[in-house]
């Protein structure tokens, strides 16, 4: 079972370019999915914005990104956020419980429209984590949109700022 670690960068309508430049110096596989991928996905912008990018250089390093839906202001501490990703269920689902502990849910640990499990807060500090399960079940295009759909509302409506003290 694997557990990684990795950061997590949100741009405004720049991670296409950002991600393609760090893959011309750093070298490596990038992997791009767009908004336009999954038809009906609210807020997402315009079809060719990146919902998720992930550059894995040659030496293993990975850097992901992705582009903030319009409709969700930019008033995080920062654009970087923190990624938890693996296939140890019970490691990722307490991780998910203990450092959420004190924050903000913004999307409880559900299936994902990709296929794995999927939620994210912000910790008590205001830092936003993602932690996504690797499973193998994958959903049909009725579910991918429900979920979807239901994770871009519940990313719009939160401030993701730091929940008061």
């Amino acid at each position: 079972m694997t557990i990684n670690l990795n950061a997590y960068i949100s741009y405004r309508n720049e991670a296409r370019e950002a991600l393609t430049f760090y893959q011309s110096v750093l070298g490596g596989e990038l992997t791009l999915t767009t908004y336009g991928e999954y038809p009906g996905i609210p807020g997402g912008g315009e079809d060719d914005a990146i919902m998720h990018g992930q550059l894995i250089t040659e030496h293993g390093h990975v850097i992901m990104a992705s582009d903030m839906p319009d409709d969700v202001t930019e008033n995080a501490p920062s654009r970087i956020g923190m990624s938890f990703s693996g296939d140890d269920v019970d490691g990722l689902t307490g991780y998910f419980n203990g450092l959420s502990e004190g924050g903000n849910v913004i999307e409880p640990l559900a299936d994902a429209p990709w296929g794995d499990r999927f939620g994210m807060f912000t910790d008590k500090f205001g830092i936003i984590w993602y932690v996504n399960i690797l499973v193998s079940e994958k959903l049909d295009q009725e579910q991918l949109y429900s979920l979807l759909t239901r994770a871009m509302k519940a990313h719009a409506r939160s401030s993701i700022a730091p929940p008061a003290r």
